[in-house]
């Protein structure tokens, strides 16, 4: 079977279970860099980080690409991309995710724009500890939402056949 082939919402679920492992990691280098003060566990935790919404917009890109049928564009896509997660496109789809966990992503889409152009070395550790410790809930919320969003897309496959 090609990447093509597999379906849309396993591909979903799969993006999932990869988060779940990033999100374990961020907790552990944080632990590790609060023990050690090492720069170096602080750096990872910081990757992580970017990579935590980074693998949540490419979830959005495929619904907005599959489901909706077009990717903003521009230079703020990024932005206008999450706001399309929070509403309804009435006849294709429900709102993927809830305005309180958007507020949330806007602060991990933030800071993944300081990783890009920021040495992470320059990372401060009380920068980062706030999306550290917030990351645990707001996974599990998105976690659900995200589910909820895939078991309406699956049910809507089985009625239409």
């Amino acid at each position: 079977m090609t990447a093509k082939n597999i379906d849309p919402t396993e591909r979903i679920l799969s993006e999932l279970v990869e988060l779940s492992v990033l999100v374990a990691r961020v907790e552990q280098g944080w632990t590790k860099a609060s023990k050690s003060q090492d720069d170096f566990f602080l750096d990872s935790v910081a990757l992580n980080l970017h990579g935590f919404y980074s693998g949540f917009e490419r979830i959005f890109e495929r619904i907005s690409s599959l489901i909706d049928e077009n990717i903003p564009e521009g230079a703020n896509w990024h932005q206008e991309l999450l706001n399309k997660m929070t509403l309804e496109i009435p006849g294709k789809r429900p709102a993927v995710i809830s305005e309180d966990l958007k507020k949330n992503f806007e602060m991990y889409r933030g800071f993944r724009h300081v990783v890009r152009n920021v040495y992470t070395y320059h990372m401060k550790p009380e920068k980062i500890e706030p999306l550290v410790k917030k990351l645990p809930s707001v996974f599990t919320t998105a976690e659900k939402e995200i589910q909820a969003f895939v078991d309406f897309m699956k049910n809507r496959a089985d009625e239409t056949g």
